[in-house]
């Protein structure tokens, strides 16, 4: 018999909701504005090819994290419904998000004394999180119980590996995760930082590679050297580089003889800080 509680995610996981509802799993969907309007919309709410355009010409994007009555809508239904509760949240290196959930379902745990709410910090983002709530969701189907299911989430989830690059490191610099001259001469001579989500859930470059191609190799040659050989499936997430996503896929499946299980787009949430061009993969390895 499955268990009977509901996954809920947000939108940083960058798994199509087409996906999450084949897993059974619902998504909240995190805002972003453009500046020069200051209009806020939520990611879903735009084409991302056209989004990225967007960046492309110019425009800056703000982001923010889910709020407190937006948890409160979305924890509340499902309790009211009867339905215990286990979300996995965007990490709280990168956003308030999880903590505005965990201490919703602090205040929610009063009033609904019965019911079960489990908040498990993924220390992760994109596709890596989305690897994550993937695995909720097997658990799940196994008719692992949520609190079985929200521990074996916290015992895995330091070994779920986030490598990226980046197209332009106009957007690293915006963010404060390089300096303007490292971006000037980093852009004058093609350099692509190498980049990772360390065990805190904070983003931190690792090194650097010559050239676009040079980039996608080595976060191939990343996996192979610590890729644990068990179900764990393979994410590609991708800031509208399709092609390049799928040049990585194959160079896993002819280099280090791997099947790539899901390749999707990088979301609104993410890529307003990682710019168009951002290739990024998730495996389970030895280390982060």
């Amino acid at each position: 018999m499955k268990e009977d509680y509901v996954i809920i995610t947000d939108s940083a996981c960058d798994i199509p909701e087409r996906v999450l509802k084949e897993w059974n799993v619902q998504s909240i969907r995190m805002p972003f504005m453009f500046t020069d309007n200051n209009e806020e919309r939520l990611d879903g709410d735009m084409p991302l090819n056209e989004f990225y355009n967007e960046m492309r010409n110019g425009r800056i994007v703000k982001t923010s994290g889910v709020n407190e009555f937006v948890f409160e809508d979305v924890f509340e239904k499902a309790l009211a419904g009867g339905k215990d509760i286990l979300y996995v949240s965007f990490s709280s290196g990168l956003s308030v998000t999880y903590n505005n959930g965990r201490l919703v379902a602090d205040e929610l745990k009063e009033k609904y004394p019965d019911r079960k709410i489990y908040v498990v910090d993924s220390l992760s983002a994109s596709a890596g999180e989305g690897l994550l709530v993937y695995k909720a969701f097997v658990n799940r189907e196994k008719g692992i119980s949520i609190e079985e299911n929200a521990k074996s989430l916290d015992d895995e989830k330091l070994s779920i590996c986030h490598w990226f690059t980046v197209g332009d490191l106009v957007y690293l610099k915006r963010g404060g995760r390089i300096s303007a001259a490292t971006a000037i001469i980093g852009g004058a001579l093609d350099i692509k930082p190498i980049l990772h989500v360390d065990n805190d859930g904070h983003l931190i470059k690792m090194s650097q590679a010559r050239g676009r191609k040079k980039s996608i190799q080595t976060l191939a040659d990343k996996l192979k050297e610590t890729i644990i050989d068990d179900d764990t499936p393979i994410f590609i997430s991708h800031g509208d580089c399709e092609e390049d996503a799928i040049a990585l896929k194959d160079i896993i499946k002819n280099y280090c003889g791997k099947e790539v299980k899901i390749i999707t787009y990088i979301g609104s949430l993410i890529g307003a800080h990682s710019g168009p061009g951002t290739l990024a993969l998730f495996f389970k390895g030895t280390n982060r």
